[in-house]
Order: structure tokens, then sequence, then C-alpha cells
């Protein structure tokens, strides 16, 4: 049970906990999360933060051997619940729970009530288990954690960040229509719109690209590329997106959904006195994302 935004290592291991607990005593392996996430409930129009919104983060979940996955919805109303009405009703009534795993600083219900003393008392009433994982840590001993990989990514550490994640992070979107400036430029770009996701250092990134789905316009591979991730100033953009080139590909990618993964960060983006400028430049950081591509493993 948890919020599980960026399903880093530390999730991981709380989730490989239940999944193996489940195993053994042969029952179904699930997973409770809740959406949207809390924060923005409570903290409607703040900055965005997400870094696994609801399709990557079920990708993810599945990908960890989970048989079952439920998505409490959070609102105010949900909010005022107490600790105790969400365990009989929730947890015993809409689930039948008979283990439950949290890490060390779980909290929930109105005012945060629950909390795991509140678990193990509550479990030891009506007779489920409860196991509490302490803070999971590299081998660093840095504390794998939500916050810190937020902190990385804004701080142009791609790599660092994927460190922390168990893989690159990425950002998952269709394809929309751009102005196609990109193309006239000999780098045509696939736009994604950033929505919810968290803002990372804007500027220049090495990046690889996969499609998704039955519609995935790349059959499966993933392709290496180079990406702007900005409010591209030279053009006079207002608002943040990411641009990606892919490397060798000239395929129709338009509505199509594709998962771009920050490798490593080549630059911060700046402005520059014209479009001739502006290609000579993209010239040289494509040949920097292909140098740095050229040892990097696939983002699976």
């Amino acid at each position: 049970m948890g919020n599980f935004d960026g399903l880093h290592r530390g999730h991981a291991a709380l989730i490989g906990d239940a999944r193996e607990r489940a195993r053994a005593a042969g029952v179904p392996a699930a997973v409770l999360t809740f959406e949207p996430h809390p924060r923005s409930v409570f903290m409607p129009g703040g900055e965005p933060f997400r870094l696994t919104p609801l399709r990557v983060k079920e990708r993810e979940i599945a990908r960890l051997g989970v048989d079952l996955l439920f998505v409490q919805h959070f609102d105010r109303a949900f909010a005022e619940k107490s600790a105790e009405s969400f365990v009989d009703e929730v947890m015993l009534g809409t689930i039948g729970v008979s283990h439950v795993v949290v890490g060390h600083d779980c909290t929930f219900g109105n005012r945060r009530r629950g909390t795991p003393d509140l678990l193990r008392a509550a479990g030891a009433e009506h007779g489920f288990g409860v196991t509490v994982i302490e803070p999971v840590c590299s081998a660093d001993h840095a504390v794998y954690s939500s916050t810190h990989i937020r902190e990385l990514l804004k701080a142009g550490k791609p790599r660092e960040a994927a460190a922390q994640l168990g893989r690159p992070w990425e950002i998952d979107g269709r394809v929309t229509v751009g102005d196609r400036r990109g193309r006239l430029l000999g780098f045509p770009t696939a736009n994604i719109a950033l929505g919810e996701y968290l803002r990372p250092a804007l500027g220049v990134y090495a990046v690889q690209i996969a499609g998704d789905g039955k519609d995935d316009p790349l059959g499966g591979n993933t392709l290496d590329g180079v990406a702007n991730l900005g409010l591209r100033p030279t053009v006079g953009g207002h608002r943040p997106r990411l641009e990606a080139h892919l490397f060798d590909f000239d395929g129709d990618l338009y509505s199509r959904h594709l998962r771009v993964f920050l490798i490593d960060f080549i630059r911060p983006e700046r402005k520059f006195s014209g479009l001739d400028e502006l290609q000579a430049q993209i010239g040289e950081d494509a040949a920097r994302a292909r140098e740095i591509l050229a040892g990097a493993h696939p983002g699976r």
C-alpha cells in the first residue's frame, strides 16, 4: 500500500516483499495505490511534480509480478475518512487483505492518523498480518526517495536519478503536431506535452525512445535520439514541452504513443541569434548524443 510515485528501488523492495509473501501463502499479490496523487488534491494548481503518472505506474507495477492493482480514487471526501474506516471498509471490506506491507513512513486516513502502529493493532484485532519495511538504501547508504529523485532531475542529473529508480526516467505521451520547424531545420521532432510530469532541468538530453501499445510505430524497437526539453526561447516559445528527434527514422509519429527515456544531460537551454546558429548547435547536440548513447543500454 502506498502512493508509489516513481516506483523506485525502495518501492520495488516493498512490493517484492508482498509478492513473495503472497506466493508463499498461495494468494494473489496486490498493490493498493491512490489517484490522483493526494498532493494534487490538497495543492491544486501547484507546480507539476509527478514522476510516474498512472499509465506508467500501472506498467511498472505489472513488471514487478503483481497479480492485482487496486486504484483508490482520492478526493477531499475520501480524505475525510478515518483511518479506522479505511481499514474496515477498503482493506477488509473491499479487498479482503490477509497481510499488508507498508513503508515505515506510511500514513493514511483523516489527519493522517493511520500509521504502521495503528495497522498492527488493527491486524491483531482482525487477523491480518502487517510488515513494515524500513528505509531501503543504495550501496553508498543513500535512501531511495522520490523527493531525492525529483531533486536530481531538476539538477540535470538523469543518470543519478536512474540509479535510484532502477531504470531511466521516462516521459510518456502522445505525439502532437508542432510548428514543424524542426523538419525545416533537418531535424524533425516528435512533440510531447509535459502535462502533470515534473519539470526537470530545461535543456538538451541524449534520449532513447520506445513505442507503446498496439500502435507502436517503432515495431518494438528502442531508438536513440536527442531531445530538447524547454521553452524554445529562440522561436519565442512560452510553455515547456519535449521535442525528441529520433536518429535514422523517417516514419509518421503523429498521435502515436511514445516513451522517451532521459539518458544524459548535454547542455542547458539557451537562446540563439537565429535559426542558422540553432541548426548548427542541434547538429553538435545530435553528434554528442550519438557518442553518449553508443555505450548506453536500451531503455527496455
